[in-house]
Order: C-alpha cells, then sequence, then structure tokens
C-alpha cells in the first residue's frame, strides 16, 4: 500500500489524503507548490516527481470490501 505521507518533505506543509501532493518512486512526498519550484524533480533521487493518488476511503473500508468480495467469490454469490 502506498504510504501516505502527511507532511511536504521539503516545507513541512501539511497535506491531508485528499490533497493534491506529488511522490517520486521511492514515494518521496512535496506540495504542489515545491513540486512547482523544483521542476517536478525529486531532490532525494533526481527521480520523476508525478501527482499522487487521492485517497477517499480509509484503508480499513477498502480492505473490508476486498474481503467481502473474495469471500463471495468463494461461496459463488
Amino acid at each position: 500500500m502506498l504510504k501516505m505521507k502527511p507532511v511536504c518533505e521539503k516545507c513541512d506543509g501539511a497535506l491531508a489524503q485528499t490533497q493534491t501532493a506529488y511522490i517520486c518512486s521511492y514515494e518521496c512526498t512535496f506540495c504542489e507548490a515545491c513540486t512547482e519550484a523544483m521542476n517536478a524533480i525529486c531532490p532525494n533521487c533526481a527521480g520523476e516527481l508525478i501527482r499522487r493518488p487521492r485517497r477517499e476511503k480509509k484503508p480499513a473500508e477498502v480492505v473490508a470490501g476486498q474481503v467481502k468480495r473474495k469471500l463471495g467469490a468463494l461461496l459463488g454469490r
């Protein structure tokens, strides 16, 4: 599961799970303003910063839905 870091690694600004943020392949996380200032290049690994997906549901809600679907498939429902 993707780590949804709650703060920008450059400015320490808060990042809500539903807020636009940017990550590299190592999950370094930055706010939109810092990403623009760095030309979408991660200062840690020099990798590309791309938009982080937003998370609308809590992890427990997603897991519950996955378990329900798998059990339904096993029981033929």
